[in-house]
This record gives structure tokens, sequence and C-alpha cells, in this order.
């Protein structure tokens, strides 16, 4: 037909009676098979996975994430039972030149394996949901915490906690504080700084609450330093142990209740702030990945790690440097989700000018433990094949004193050496507050 024989008159309305055809009938839950595209197999993920290194048997992050939903674009399959050896370190995610989201495919798996496939009565996954909720536990023990910690001590519990419940006879449960940081915070009647302009709402996460106050009491004095007030609004568990163990129901409740709370501060006009890296993740990148709730891309901008904050908003380098401390030495790791964040270096380089002290990185190896994954007695032994390096390192370095943001790295450095560990918030309170 020639240009002369189109014809003139188009009917339009064919083009609105058009309608496309849903190739996905799923497409309205998250698809995440268009980031899979993303990945042309340069494996730089699987050469970064610690898991990878140490068990031949893991098949890695390029089959966990991309090539999983690859193949869930061809042909109804299962997602694989390996997506639970994935220790949920996200160095994938940091490794990946071509920004495929890894992580959040292997979280929206793990979930999607857990909820189908597993069975609700195995020990299996009893176990896992009651690591997952660590808080409700905690929250039960320190109540009685000298009851409590007498009987985590027993040599009969942990011979229980194994065969009931599969954990690791060679791992010491951790210890209850006798006094929460939030019975403390409040028995000093809040902040002690009183400045609608400059407050910080304090994510304190579990561990610092219950196990560790003496983290959460030197970021309140640090930060009340500055001249912050300090808040500390109601919260849960940040939700990162049950992205871990694929409960994302549990995650998404906790997540309701912290994106609801925080996002009140944020609307008066202040910042979040966390002392532990794995919470400022979840807040930051995990939530807004998984979770359509009103208020998460907020908070998501407005969270930080608390030094981190401090190097943004204050002079934190020059109090540093008109500072000195008694001479210590601190062998320093960098948290792999403090490494995702781009803050792997902080402590060494900030603490590098503080007279007195000596801070050394001792590498860029996973400590292995990646939260609740080294609590599992099926995966104690590869938690400490890949801790093996950090370790020596420790060990071959000047001070015997171990420093990291996050509480299960500190609890690995400490089960492999027997060295204290401290947070970097201890020396940067006993420096400047």
């Amino acid at each position: 037909m020639s240009d002369a024989q189109q014809p003139s008159d188009f009917d339009s309305t064919t083009i609105d009676e058009f309608e496309p055809v849903d190739i996905f009938p799923s497409s309205e839950d998250m698809d995440l098979r268009p980031g899979a595209d993303n990945c042309y197999k340069c494996t730089s993920c699987d050469t970064s996975c610690p898991v990878a290194e140490v068990d031949e048997d893991f098949p890695g992050p390029k089959f966990q994430g991309p090539e999983q939903w690859r193949l869930k674009r061809h042909e109804d399959v299962d997602v694989d039972d390996s997506i639970m050896s994935c220790s949920n370190c996200m160095r994938c995610d940091d490794a990946c030149p071509s920004s495929v989201p890894l992580s959040q495919m292997h979280n929206t798996a793990r979930g999607e394996y857990v909820e189908e496939h597993m069975n609700k009565l195995s020990r299996e996954y009893l176990r896992n949901r009651m690591l997952a909720n660590y808080r409700t536990l905690a929250s039960i023990g320190s109540k009685i915490p000298r009851i409590s910690n007498f009987f985590m001590r027993l040599g009969i519990t942990s011979t229980l906690g194994a065969k009931i419940m599969g954990m690791p006879t060679e791992r010491d449960m951790p210890q209850f504080a006798t006094e929460t940081f939030r019975q403390w915070f409040k028995k000093r009647g809040g902040s002690k700084v009183s400045n609608p302009d400059k407050q910080v709402a304090y994510f304190h996460g579990c561990y610092s609450n219950y196990n560790t106050p003496e983290v959460g009491k030197a970021m309140v004095r640090v930060f009340e330093s500055f001249g912050y007030e300090v808040l500390v609004p109601k919260q849960q568990c940040s939700g990162t142990p049950m992205f871990a163990n694929g409960m994302l129901k549990d995650a998404r409740r906790e997540a309701e209740v912290n994106v609801r709370e925080l996002g009140k501060a944020i609307d008066n006009g202040a910042d979040v702030i966390a002392s532990c890296t794995s919470c400022s993740m979840a807040l930051r990148q995990e939530y807004p990945e998984l979770f359509d709730i009103d208020g998460v891309d907020e908070l998501s901008e407005r969270t930080y790690e608390a030094m981190e904050f401090l190097r943004i908003h204050e002079d934190l380098h020059g109090a540093i440097r008109e500072s000195e401390v008694d001479p210590q030495a601190f062998a320093y790791h960098a948290p792999c989700h403090a490494r995702n964040q781009g803050l792997d270096r902080q402590a060494v380089e900030l603490f590098r000018e503080l007279d007195g002290a000596h801070v050394e990185d001792v590498g860029e190896s996973c400590s292995g433990i990646s939260g609740t994954y080294g609590w599992k007695s099926e995966k104690y032994e590869t938690s400490m094949k890949i801790g093996a390096e950090m370790f020596d390192h420790m060990e071959h370095a000047e001070g015997e004193v171990g420093m990291t943001e996050c509480p299960t790295c500190a609890m690995q450095m400490n089960h492999g050496t027997g060295y204290e560990i401290r947070h970097p918030l201890e020396l940067l309170e006993e420096a400047v507050a």
C-alpha cells in the first residue's frame, strides 16, 4: 500500500480499549526480577561473600539473588533451601558494580522460604524465631537479671539449649545488665540538656538497652556535651535478626512501630541516631527496600550512625585534637554493616588524632557471627572459620582490647580472643565528655 493509499481516518478508540498483558501475575507484590537483569555475572558478590569463602557447598549471593529471580521469571520454581545459609552480612551489596539489590532479593527469598517451606513445628523454625525475637526474651530476663544470669551460666542450661534448640554449647549466653538503659535514662530525668533547636532521637536497639547500657550512657553524655537534647522515643527491635531469619512479618510489625514513633520526633525537627550499625542499616536501607510504610523514606533519610552524625554536624575532629586520654591501644574491627554505610574507617581516622589512644584496624574480614548466624549449632563452625582471620589479626595487634560498633561482632571478638571489647562511643566519652 502506498502512502497515498493509507487510510485517512484513524480510530483512536482502539488505543483506549487496549489492555496490556500482565506477563507476571504476581507483579502487584514486590517483583525483583527486573533488578536481576542488571547482573552481568561478574561474580564480585561471590568473591566478597565470607560464607562462600569457607563453605564450598554454599552457592553464593549471585545464585541466591539474581539467578533465583531469573528462574522465577521462566518457570515456577521454589526458593532453594541454601538461602538459609546466607548470613545477611550484606557485603554483596557493597561489592556489586551494577547496584543489583542483592540483599533485598535475599531477604525476600528467605521470607518466602520460611513462610512457604519451613515446618513451623520444627526445631530449626522455633529456634530461629526465638533468636529473631531476642527483644521479647530480653525484656523478660532483664526483669530479674541476677537470677537470669545465674541460670544462663549453668552448664545444664547450655546442654539443654543444644539438645532442645540447636544452639552451640561453645558460646556463653550474654549477660543482662542490672539496670537497663531506659531505666537509667528515666531515673536521671531524661536529657540534662533542653534545646529544642538541637534534638536527636536515640534508637538504642535491644542490646544497648538490655545488655550493654554503658554504650547508651556514653552516647547520651557525648551528645549532651555538644549541646544536644537527647530524646528516647518508644521503640521496638530494628528487625535485623528477623530479616536474617526470614521472619518478615515479625520485622514489619516492629518496623511499623519504629517508623511511627521515630517519625513523631522527625516531625518535630529531630534526627535519628543509632549506636549499632546494624540498627542504622535496617532503618536506612532494609525498611524502605522491604516495607511500604507511610513515613519510611523520611526515616531513612534522617537516620545516622551516632559518630557519623557528629562528624557531619559538629567539629568532632577539632574536639578530639584538643583532648587526651590515658595511654591505651585498641584492635578495631569494622562491622560489615558499617562498611555498607561507608563507615569502615571512621573510628580509625577519628581516633588517630586523639592523644593517648592507638586504634589499629585489624583488616577487612568479617567477624563471622553475623547476628544470630553464629548462634546456631549447624553454623557455629562456619562462623568460626570466617572469624579466624580477624582473631589472628587481633592477636597480632598492639592492643589487647577490641573495639567495634556492632554488639554481636563484639561477642565474636571476645569469644575468639578473650579480649575485652569496647564501643567507640565509650572512648569518645572519655575524650570529650
